[in-house]
């Protein structure tokens, strides 16, 4: 072997070093980018997993309350929507007061007996919530101090006439919102008709905190 093919050999040696060190350092990068992309595409797949999952019991949950309620919305008087079963204040008070109507109480009556096979067969309990449209209380009102006070006191007149018809108390609260959350424009009186109502809807039970260590055995 020459002096000249010697120099050509310690030229070339490094030259193939780095480019197989570049190579390595590529392969390396690729992988840790595939390894990323499939850790962002299982989440994806949990995600989605979770999010029909979610959807599944919420049909069902609502299948099952469409069932429970089957006789009271065949009346017409009750209405189910998203799982918030939605009275119209109309039916159950007149205008300012929480004076329920006969005709009221009879509809509640109806609602008890299946509300509470539903809500003891899934430990949830009923939110009672009153709603009223934008509009002042007459002057010359004095019992409610402005309309969040009159859809407290229609929640609790519901919520009270409900454990009388025989729901556990354990089972229902009440609920205000006045004005807020409006279903309608309030610029009409059919939509404030629609906006004056009383909703009650299924919810979870607040889990029990747990006993302390330290509790008397």
């Amino acid at each position: 072997m020459t002096e000249a093919d010697d120099g050509e050999l310690a030229v070339e040696a490094p030259v193939w070093t780095v480019f197989g060190d570049l190579m390595a350092g590529l392969v390396g990068a690729f992988v840790l980018v595939l390894i990323g992309v499939l850790f962002v595409q299982m989440d994806l797949v949990a995600s989605l997993q979770q999010e029909v999952e979610k959807r599944r019991v919420e049909e069902q949950r609502r299948m099952a309350l469409e069932k429970a309620l089957a006789i009271p919305l065949a009346s017409g008087r009750v209405t189910l929507d998203n799982g918030r079963i939605g009275i119209s204040g109309s039916v159950l008070f007149a205008v300012n007061s929480d004076d329920l109507r006969p005709e009221g109480r009879q509809i509640l009556r109806s609602l008890v007996h299946p509300l509470r096979v539903y809500l003891g067969e899934r430990r949830e309990m009923l939110m009672v919530s009153g709603f009223t449209d934008d509009k002042p209380l007459r002057e010359g009102n004095h019992r409610f101090a402005d309309n969040l006070e009159l859809s407290a006191q229609r929640a609790l007149t519901v919520t009270r006439a409900l454990i009388e018809e025989g729901m556990p108390s354990s089972q229902v609260f009440a609920a205000a919102f006045g004005p807020e959350q409006p279903v309608a424009s309030n610029a009409s009186e059919q939509g404030r008709a629609l906006n004056r109502r009383v909703e009650m809807a299924p919810v979870p039970r607040a889990s029990a905190p747990p006993a302390p260590a330290n509790a008397a055995q």
